[in-house]
């Protein structure tokens, strides 16, 4: 991969980056804000090889990446790729920030499993109301938990969840084992759920998880079963979500949601036994010494000519 141009989505990230980076790890390419090309003499759109996506709010630059004829790279600062996932069929490769927000969206999954389980919304609440209202909640410990995705967040939850002595099930694409044990298959799904007290979801979005949380993945619930989504909101079919939660039936804590952001009007907001955080998974305090190593890091590897991290297999 020959690159000479690597556009950056605003100039602080890319002076922490180069602040990062020797001088000759960094020689052999130009390090440039994007919104610079358009106002540099020396520079045109031809001349950009990769593209370092912003962090939030990423649609705009997507639409303008047709812009660039040489465009060789899409690079993204989260884990998820879905809004370019269909660029590597036109031959534009796309390397993911996977690793950077694993510990944060792990923590934020436990702790919405615990808030939820334990009534901290209600309290929170009553505290506003100055309302004493004691009361007896389910502990996580001795739940029935399932973790639908084994990849490498899903593994950071299942390392945070089995310290609270819980009776755990992984669940992903295909059944196999690893080193921690068995994982099902989604296929294995009908038999599990009736028996699963919480799930929590951290699949990628791909068109066969799209809407995999369905009326009738739902119905097979058990009363009082709880729904912790950190992967993407699409993976739920809201309106079915919306009208379980409705009856008080299930319990949802909720980071993600489809659609985003959440529009003030909509039902979910006023749904029982919901507690819903803004996409915060893994935008932490954590989050940018990780992602300037690894934009580092990517970027010592295409000077020398070397394939980037986390490159999006295309099989």
């Amino acid at each position: 991969m020959s690159i000479k141009t690597i556009a950056f989505p605003d100039s602080e990230l890319r002076n922490r980056v180069i602040a990062r980076i020797p001088a000759h790890q960094r020689a052999n390419v130009d390090l440039v804000v994007y919104s610079d090309v358009e106002k540099s003499a020396k520079l045109s759109r031809d001349d950009v090889d990769v593209v370092v996506l912003p962090y939030l709010d990423s649609g705009p630059t997507i639409e303008l990446l047709d812009e660039l004829p040489n465009l060789s790279l899409v690079v993204t600062q989260t884990t998820g790729y879905d809004p370019v996932a269909h660029l590597p069929e036109r031959g534009i490769q796309v390397a993911t920030a996977s690793g950077v927000h694993t510990g944060g969206t792990a923590e934020l999954a436990l702790t919405l499993t615990l808030a939820s389980l334990r009534g901290i919304d209600d309290a929170v609440r009553a505290q506003s109301a100055r309302i004493w209202n004691h009361k007896r909640n389910r502990s996580l410990q001795d739940r029935r938990v399932m973790i639908i995705g084994a990849g490498e967040i899903g593994s950071a939850i299942a390392d945070r969840f089995e310290p609270f002595e819980v009776d755990l099930t992984r669940v992903a694409t295909r059944a196999r084992e690893d080193d921690r044990g068995k994982i099902h298959s989604v296929e294995e799904l009908p038999t599990l759920l009736p028996h699963t007290e919480v799930v929590v979801l951290i699949t990628p979005l791909t068109d066969s998880t799209n809407k995999l949380v369905d009326k009738d993945f739902l119905a097979q619930l058990p009363d009082n079963a709880l729904i912790v989504n950190v992967a993407r909101g699409k993976v739920v079919d809201t309106d079915a979500l919306v009208a379980e939660l409705s009856t008080g039936r299930l319990h949802a804590a909720l980071d993600v949601m489809d659609p985003e952001p959440l529009p003030e009007n909509h039902p979910l907001w006023g749904t029982p036994n919901t507690l819903i955080t803004p996409h915060e998974g893994g935008d932490t305090s954590a989050f940018e010494p990780r992602v300037v190593k690894i934009l580092a890091e990517q970027v010592r590897r295409l000077n020398d000519g070397e394939a980037p991290l986390n490159l999006v297999s295309t099989e």
